[in-house]
């Protein structure tokens, strides 16, 4: 009986000592991903000095808010000024983030769920349109927008990003997880199919459609191609496409701390939404193989 206990507390001891090292492990990783992070943070509110000093330095000494500064005085002009790049890719993203969800969550669940006439064929062209990059499909498309006569208007920014086949294909694997008991039940009780997608439908997805949230927020929002093509006037211009002139040019050592201002703009709502929505990407990637 002692050498059972010994070995159970010998065992424990492995077992704990091998955990620690395991979380050691996780931690000296995330800390080590998250670098380049702390590096453009740190960046962000560097003195010129310091920015340009060899060898250089990884935490910011004296920090300063003078790229803030400086960047506003790059970016805002007399007639246009720098709230409104802001407000442009907010704007946009917000717009297509929204329907994009509800585009995709209405497609694919009535695709998941409702046996009809060709849906197959539906998303067999779906499936088929994954495979083409998307700078295959940028001459048709500008083409469309250009026959409707949207260029150079939100519409032109928007429209081409509500069905994308990727978001379409993320809810409808998640759909067909959904059990049809559920719905058979809800019919019994008189619910129609406007509350079966509502009530029943898009809680049951919120994990997907949470994830669709983050990628489609992350895309749109750092897009600077799509404005740089549909876009001429200055005051629709996203906040990517504005600040991607202070990267270029003349005076780019004058302003490299208000390139690092920038980047530093762009970044942090990303991080904020994705921070926001982890516990359901997450519940996404756990279950997303778990059948009904």
């Amino acid at each position: 009986m002692q050498n059972t206990g010994s070995k159970k507390k010998k065992l424990r001891k492995k077992i704990s000592f091998g955990w620690f090292m395991f979380y050691t492990f996780l931690i000296a990783l995330v800390a080590f991903t998250s670098l380049p992070l702390v590096y453009m943070i740190s960046t962000a509110f560097k003195p010129l000095d310091e920015l340009f000093i060899y060898p250089p330095r990884f935490f910011v000494r004296r920090p300063t808010l003078q790229n803030f500064i400086d960047l506003l005085t790059a970016v805002s002009s007399s007639t246009i000024p720098f709230t409104r790049y802001i407000f442009n890719s907010l704007f946009v993203t917000v717009v297509v983030v929204g329907g994009t969800v509800i585009i995709s969550s209405l497609g694919a669940f009535v695709v998941a769920k409702y046996k009809l006439p060709g849906v197959n064929w539906i998303f067999g062209i779906v499936i088929a349109a994954l495979m083409f990059s998307s700078h295959v499909t940028q001459i048709p498309s500008y083409m469309v927008i250009n026959k409707l006569g949207l260029l150079n208007t939100y519409w032109a920014l928007i429209i081409p990003k509500l069905a994308v086949p990727y978001n379409f294909f993320l809810i409808k694997q998640f759909c067909e997880q959904m059990p049809n008991e559920l719905l058979e039940s809800a019919r019994i009780d008189g619910a129609n199919d406007w509350v079966l997608f509502w009530k029943i439908a898009m809680p049951t997805l919120t994990p997907a459609w949470s994830t669709l949230i983050v990628f489609s927020f992350i895309s749109n929002w750092n897009d600077a191609f799509t404005p740089l093509i549909y876009i001429t006037s200055q005051a629709k211009k996203t906040l990517p496409l504005a600040l991607q002139t202070i990267a270029g040019g003349p005076g780019v050592v004058a302003r490299s701390g208000a390139v690092a201002a920038a980047t530093f703009i762009t970044t942090i709502p990303t991080i904020v939404i994705f921070v926001w929505m982890q516990a359901r990407v997450l519940e996404t990637m756990a279950y997303s193989g778990i059948k009904a």
